[in-house]
């Protein structure tokens, strides 16, 4: 069984590789070593802007921040000694099937930053590829064993996105699919990835519109002894209304411990900031604005409970 996370835990991510290098600054192939600088100096403003947030008094037994270490060596390294809570990514960018970043030498690329989490990204659909979903668990159930035994603990971000022929079947409507279908696809998602020896100590799952879809994806997180394991709501890059009312719902049910909402809270500060249409300074305050404010849309729904 996982040892479980049960602290209230305020992710900011920013471990986007292939979408960043795309999206942000609109490159492919390989990086020369200045647009790799462009793209750490990047990653530099939204890691300051967390730091800001967190000098303004969140604390940092419960902030953490999700990086790579290719564009964020640096950071993971002053973050660990800062004693902030660190999460590093396992996966490949970019990839609609999960495979380990660094191959078989996974183990070692942990070790060296020794985060207080590991996190994997799985586009995971029950009905989806049967063979892609059994070569996923078993890579992901290695991940989940060699974390049973070590300093970082497993946390497992889990996205269902509709299969095609599910989209047809809802002529296209993907908000009725992410209301209605999603909910019941990502507990099926979490009760077989269990059964096949996946262990996560933090479910980071999609935003959910309901009290009741939030208390069932906990119960299923805690089934058979998993009392405690966690749960934390991720962003998706939704717009503030659309995050703020899943972190309220969400904050309403115990085993819901925070969130890690990334493009929603740097992305608009660093397109300006890119367009030279803002400071450096004004956003990095902006980011911390925008991180603080997720903080007490969580804490304020959860003590209204």
């Amino acid at each position: 069984m996982p040892m479980g996370y049960t602290q209230p835990l305020y992710i900011l991510p920013f471990d986007h590789r292939a979408s960043f290098v795309s999206g942000m600054f609109g490159w492919s192939g390989a990086l020369n070593p200045t647009q790799t600088a462009q793209i750490t100096a990047a990653k530099r403003v939204i890691y300051d802007g967390f730091a800001a947030a967190v000098a303004g008094g969140i604390g940092k037994e419960e902030a953490g921040i999700l990086v790579d270490a290719h564009f964020g060596a640096e950071i993971l390294r002053d973050a660990r000694h800062c004693e902030i809570i660190t999460c590093v990514p396992a996966e490949k960018s970019g990839q609609d099937e999960f495979d380990f970043e660094f191959g078989d030498e996974f183990a070692r690329h942990i070790q060296e930053f020794a985060p207080t989490f590991c996190k994997v990204l799985v586009r995971y659909n029950p009905e989806g590829d049967a063979g892609v979903n059994r070569r996923q668990a078993s890579r992901l159930r290695r991940l989940s064993e060699y974390l049973s035994s070590g300093p970082s603990r497993f946390m497992f971000e889990l996205l269902v996105p509709a299969t095609p022929m599910q989209l047809e079947v809802l002529g296209g409507d993907i908000k009725t699919f992410d209301g209605e279908v999603r909910p019941v696809l990502m507990l099926r998602a979490i009760s077989e990835l269990q059964d096949a020896g996946v262990e996560a100590d933090v479910w980071k799952v999609e935003g959910l519109d309901t009290l009741g879809d939030c208390e069932r994806i906990v119960a299923m997180a805690r089934r058979g002894g998993r009392a405690n394991v966690g749960c934390i709501v991720l962003g998706r890059g939704e717009n503030e209304q659309h995050v703020r009312a899943w972190l309220a719902t969400a904050a309403g049910v115990p085993g819901f411990i925070g969130f890690a909402v990334g493009r929603t809270t740097f992305w608009e500060p660093l397109v300006a900031l890119r367009d030279k249409k803002i400071t450096r300074e004004a956003a990095v305050a902006e980011i911390s604005r925008r991180y603080r404010q997720w903080v007490d849309v969580f804490e304020q729904a959860k003590a209204a409970t």
